[in-house]
């Protein structure tokens, strides 16, 4: 028998907000946290804007200890799995054996591997930290979450670059749909903006050169020109729902599909004809049941800002929506929090989910120049009150990765 799989728990650290209710008040008044890069001179680099984290304080999570011994990646993680475990008041309600922590990273501690390697490049190889490893590796967010809270079910840190934490609810969805687990914290958690980060991402053309934080991300507009690197951390309790029921919990919204395909295309790009996108967006609306012709359905698209991206994800909504495609509401979040890359599937979820309970669709902020090959419904600059009977989440990922997760409402 499959079982129902509700949102009981969620907690965000990201450019707009470090707690989901500053976080959405921020979304739909349509707040930019896209400022000029703080974390280094950017003078020698292609890229000039970024979303920082602002004002984050690591020490409401962990001690002075654990701080020096944790990659800012995997402190972004500690920090939004600390505030959805809170939220859900799960903690003593949970047999460990049943609990599971599905948490991953596009990239990992890429700030400690570009400090280790300078120590060792000035200073020899006695200088490397014995934290190195530990403080890299992208599993180590989810390791370090399942310790916390005695999560002593499967613990699967995916990287699937910006599809990453996307994948992560997805999987997370099955595996309590089918009874392997009762309860997983997922998400993901990005903290690459360091200058070996922006350099690369830069020197492959995919970042944004324009130099105002309030128009470098603009996606579907026919300015679109490259995203603007995000960081940060997002996780949501997963809990089966006759388990969550019986202990009173809060149900935010409940996960009823999940696609996950690959385009088997390019190392980059995407595949222009959508086809990919379309059968992950196709597979999730189908096993959530979705009625096209009469149900209202929001879409927090991937929406980069790069020419690209929008074009193919529109030919993606298209192939996957067909007539009613142009029925659905369309917006892209990362207008605001930039790509938070392996995080950014987490962050658009609770703003999916939030979104249906809400009945609000969040804006897609810095739409002036309608692009006539991106002419879905964008809701441009302003937020919009929509009686949502279904939103999907798309993540699209580097390597040709695709995943859509569904929700709607608990009933």
């Amino acid at each position: 028998m499959e079982r129902r799989v509700v949102i009981t728990g969620l907690g965000a650290v990201t450019p707009i907000g470090n707690d989901v209710d500053t976080f959405w008040e921020n979304l739909k008044a349509g707040k930019c946290g896209i400022t000029k890069i703080t974390k280094f001179d950017s003078t020698d680099f292609k890229a000039h804007v970024a979303a920082e984290v602002k004002d984050f304080d690591p020490l409401l999570y962990m001690d002075k200890g654990e701080v020096r011994k944790n990659d800012p990646f995997s402190q972004f993680a500690i920090a939004a799995a600390t505030q959805a475990v809170n939220d859900s008041e799960i903690m003593g309600k949970i047999d460990p054996e049943r609990f599971g922590v599905y948490f991953g990273s596009g990239i990992g501690g890429i700030q400690t591997f570009s400090n280790q390697m300078t120590a060792l490049n000035e200073k020899g190889p006695r200088r490397v930290s014995a934290y190195f490893i530990p403080m890299l590796i992208a599993n180590i967010a989810g390791g370090n979450i399942a310790i916390k809270f005695n999560a002593q079910g499967s613990c699967l840190p995916i990287t699937t670059a910006c599809a990453t934490s996307n994948n992560e609810i997805g999987e997370a969805y099955r595996a309590i749909k089918h009874g392997y687990l009762d309860a997983i914290i997922a998400g993901g958690a990005e903290a690459a903006i360091v200058p070996v980060g922006v350099a690369g991402f830069g020197n492959m053309t995919a970042l944004t050169t324009c130099p105002d934080p309030e128009d470098a991300c603009c996606p579907f507009d026919k300015r679109r020109s490259g995203f603007v690197m995000g960081e940060g951390g997002a996780a949501l309790i997963l809990e089966e729902y006759e388990h969550a029921k019986a202990r009173g919990a809060r149900m935010y919204a409940e996960i009823v599909g999940y696609g996950a395909t690959d385009d088997a295309h390019h190392m980059t790009a995407p595949d222009p004809e959508g086809n990919g996108g379309a059968r992950a967006i196709r597979m999730a609306y189908e096993e959530a049941g979705a009625d096209l012709a009469n149900e209202k359905i929001y879409i927090n698209a991937h929406g980069t800002s790069t020419p690209l991206n929008e074009r193919s994800e529109t030919l993606a909504i298209k192939k996957a929506f067909g007539e009613h495609a142009y029925d659905v509401v369309i917006s892209s979040t990362k207008s605001m929090t930039g790509h938070m890359l392996g995080a950014a599937g987490a962050v658009e979820a609770i703003a999916s989910a939030l979104a249906v309970k809400e009945g609000i669709v969040p804006p897609t902020i810095n739409y002036k120049e309608p692009d006539p090959d991106c002419d879905l419904d964008v809701c441009p600059n302003e937020a919009r009150k929509v009686d949502l009977d279904l939103a999907l989440s798309v993540s699209l990922g580097f390597g040709g990765h695709n995943a859509c997760i569904a929700i709607r409402k608990v009933l």
